[in-house]
């Protein structure tokens, strides 16, 4: 009977933890969308920081390129 309350106890961990890892994911990439916008932001009030786009596109296609969980 300990048994398999150990196994039940084990297997509801096991399900927190993964719920806990999608919460953490979704919430970076709230945050990540969030600073992506400020950036926008900043750089359509200043015409002369035009050029960082230019290095920001590279690493938006291997975000956006990575394979999802």
């Amino acid at each position: 009977m300990a048994r398999q309350y150990e196994d039940s106890t084990s297997t509801v961990k096991t399900r927190r933890q993964q719920e806990d890892q999608r919460r953490m994911a979704f919430r970076r990439a709230i945050e990540d969308r969030c600073e992506q916008r400020q950036l926008l932001q900043d750089i359509t009030d200043y015409p002369e920081l035009q050029l960082v786009t230019h290095w920001q596109a590279p690493v938006a296609a291997q975000r956006s390129a990575q394979p999802g969980r």
